[in-house]
């Protein structure tokens, strides 16, 4: 219809009201429409010089606003009873999560994790040895030194003496299935018991 900026105004107000009547007052469809009638005659042309500041819709704006109510508000009056006095069940489905505080770790570097290696294979090849266990190993080391020579001695030979390249494949390929292995079956043994977890869960959700 090509309001005016007024205009627009007026008529968001005038639809803001009428919402406002059925949901504060509790305006009957009857009384929605008398009171627009109303308020139409004020704000509508008129010939009184008292209302000029009134007159912001001729005849043809007057008509469209209120087909254009016909249409939307009136037309579904009962709707917007039902949504503003009827009671609605409210469903809330919630989940309960348990969040385990990651322990201090007494070396410079974390725990290992749950899902990561074992903590035999972290402490024997991964976790350094602490400042106290480098200190024991100085004091033996100075208390006899003489102890300490022949083991100097066997450190310094190879210990791959005698030993193909076959021989050593062949145990690096042991040693990696079997850590594969052990650690496959924790992850599978894991992942099989959070699935019967969420199972049980969401039976619990089903019977809710």
């Amino acid at each position: 219809m090509d309001f005016s900026i007024i205009q627009y105004s007026k008529f968001m107000t005038l639809l803001a009201m009428l919402l406002q009547n059925l949901k504060t007052l509790r305006m009957s469809l009857e009384d929605s429409i008398k009171w627009l009638g109303e308020v139409m005659a004020e704000i509508g042309p008129t010939h009184s010089q008292k209302s000029e500041d009134w007159n912001i819709f001729d005849v043809k704006q007057a008509n469209a606003i209120i087909d254009y109510l016909k249409i939307s508000l009136f037309q579904h009056y009962k709707l917007y009873e039902f949504m503003f006095f009827s009671a609605r069940e409210e469903i809330v489905i919630g989940t309960e999560q348990v969040i385990e505080v990651v322990k201090s770790a007494c070396s410079p570097f974390p725990n290992p994790l749950e899902e990561g290696i074992s903590s035999d294979i972290y402490s024997t090849f991964i976790e350094p040895p602490t400042t106290l266990d480098t200190e024991m190993k100085g004091l033996d080391q100075e208390q006899s030194p003489e102890e300490s020579q022949p083991e100097t001695d066997t450190s310094n030979m190879d210990p791959l003496v005698g030993f193909t390249i076959e021989d050593v494949k062949s145990v690096l390929d042991q040693v990696t299935d079997d850590i594969l292995i052990s650690i496959q079956t924790e992850i599978n043994e894991k992942l099989q018991i959070q699935e019967e977890a969420f199972n049980a869960r969401i039976e619990k959700l089903k019977k809710a």
